[in-house]
């Protein structure tokens, strides 16, 4: 029995050393560093401008035998005539629905025949008409795409089909919390600057709209003065830019329309309630007024943010899932426009820990803003973003819209190759510097959409006695107050 005992030590010594050493050789607390960043080359792209005053991008790419061709106008919802919330967005959506002397099945099959593919849309700050086609069948997408951008017939019966559709589409996010938690807080930031509104339009301004507006809209907007084309593929650029000058040479530029709007209010501490008694759970959105896309700052800015929230380095996902419990996920994102930004944070929680996350939220606004960020949390943030740059770039169609961005925000094309270059070269000094220049934890705006009852009597103790309570069924985005009368 002696002997069993001695030997049962010696085993577990033996096991204690092995796990030891294990322990110090596993790296439990800390993930292995990224792998070196391999060099990445931007494909080579030529700037040309037609004498109708359409700006031509130009990049041969010879690694897939397709083509794609993008075009982006300078108009989206932010130019929605008063009144009209949802025209650019419905124009667009109805531009390949019939177009020239084709009908919206005649498009669709065409392009199913030659195995492309068509696409339209808007958004804030501008439309767009893509076509992704094979080496041989180019001229065939140009003469498709050149319909819908220049043809498109608006026919009653799809206006009518389309106006259904985003109809519908408004009933299911009027009742859906993380729609309405967007659509406020972007409200409460922009205010009724055209960023602060409705791009998809409210039930009473679709209604309104004719085919005269879509005809309009599109007259004064799609001219070719006012629209950037990227072709990117394989094609030679003399090849690429022969097809271009055959569909679009002949397209007459027109005057575009000057856009003032109001300026956006200042930044300032709001909070509104939007009650739904049967949530389980509640959406958190905190933002605040930033800065445009152009602006100088908008590098440092963004990293700033992405260590608040973004990949990489994310602080709120830290604090309110990792430590606390309190959520599956939480983010902040910059989004940065034409004429100005924001930051919005997002996350949510169980109605029971609305307060809790709130505060912790607010803290980590407020520590971006008090503490300066440390070299290693900058470096995730840097090395997620340089890491994931080349996945933006990988087909003719990325690279389009990579270059045609860098043209429509009115920024240097050739600031595209040293991407990684200028993101590494932002410095912990400058995160702090524009994060005290640029982030407000004072004046952000809050919205909380969830079960009110249960959560509203604890704002209090953290500081926000003070707010606006709204039944989900009354919100209105159109109304000082945003409430229905």
């Amino acid at each position: 029995m002696r002997t069993f005992v001695v030997a049962a030590l010696s085993l577990t010594v033996l096991t204690s050393v092995a796990v030891g050493q294990a322990a110090q050789s596993w790296p439990r607390e800390f993930p292995p560093r990224p792998l070196q960043p391999r060099p990445v080359t931007f494909p080579e792209f030529e700037v040309r401008k037609m004498a109708n005053g359409l700006t031509v991008v130009l990049v041969s790419q010879n690694e897939q035998p397709a083509i794609s061709v993008r075009m982006i106008v300078r108009a989206g919802a932010a130019q929605d005539p008063k009144g009209k919330m949802g025209l650019a967005m419905l124009t667009a959506t109805l531009l390949d629905q019939g177009a020239g002397a084709r009908t919206a099945q005649q498009l669709a099959d065409e392009v199913d025949f030659i195995g492309g593919l068509l696409g339209t849309g808007a958004g804030t700050d501008l439309s767009f008409v893509n076509t992704v086609v094979m080496r041989d069948d180019y001229a065939t997408g140009l003469a498709l795409m050149a319909d819908v951008v220049r043809r498109p017939t608006f026919l009653s019966e799809e206006i009518e089909r389309q106006r259904q559709q985003a109809l519908s589409g408004l009933k299911v996010a009027a009742e859906d919390p993380d729609s309405v938690a967007g659509l406020v807080i972007d409200r409460l930031i922009f205010g009724f600057h055209p960023y602060g509104l409705p791009g998809a339009g409210t039930a009473e301004s679709l209604q309104s709209l004719t085919r005269d507006d879509f005809v309009e809209f599109h007259r004064r907007h799609f001219v070719p003065n006012n629209a950037l084309v990227a072709v990117v593929g394989d094609v030679t650029h003399a090849d690429a830019m022969a097809g271009i000058e055959r569909y679009f040479g002949d397209w007459k530029p027109g005057e575009v329309p000057a856009f003032n709007p109001i300026a956006p209010p200042e930044p300032t501490r709001r909070v509104i309630v939007i009650d739904r008694p049967d949530a389980v759970q509640t959406e958190i959105r905190l933002g605040q007024l930033a800065i445009p896309r152009r602006h100088a700052d908008f590098d440092a800015l963004n990293q700033a943010v992405k260590i608040l929230g973004g990949e990489g380095a994310n602080r709120l996902q830290q604090v309110l899932r990792s430590q606390r419990q309190l959520t599956y996920g939480a983010s902040a994102d910059l989004d940065s426009y034409k004429w100005s930004g924001a930051i919005v944070a997002d996350t949510d929680t169980q109605t029971a820990t609305t307060a809790e996350a709130l505060r912790l939220a607010v803290d980590e606004f407020a520590r971006l803003q008090r503490e300066r960020v440390g070299e290693s949390e900058l470096e995730a943030a840097q090395d997620y973003t340089v890491g994931h740059f080349p996945l933006t770039i990988e087909t003719p169609d990325q690279i389009a819209t990579q270059v045609l961005n860098q043209l429509f925000y009115e920024l240097p094309v050739d600031d595209l190759p040293k991407y990684r270059e200028r993101i590494l070269g932002v410095t912990p000094d400058d995160v702090q510097r524009v994060a005290r220049a640029f982030v407000r934890p004072d004046r952000l705006s809050v919205v909380l959409v969830g079960n009110a009852s249960q959560f509203v009597d604890s704002l209090k103790g953290i500081g926000f006695a003070e707010y606006e309570r709204i039944p989900i069924d009354r919100v209105d985005l159109l109304s000082a107050d945003l409430k229905k009368p």
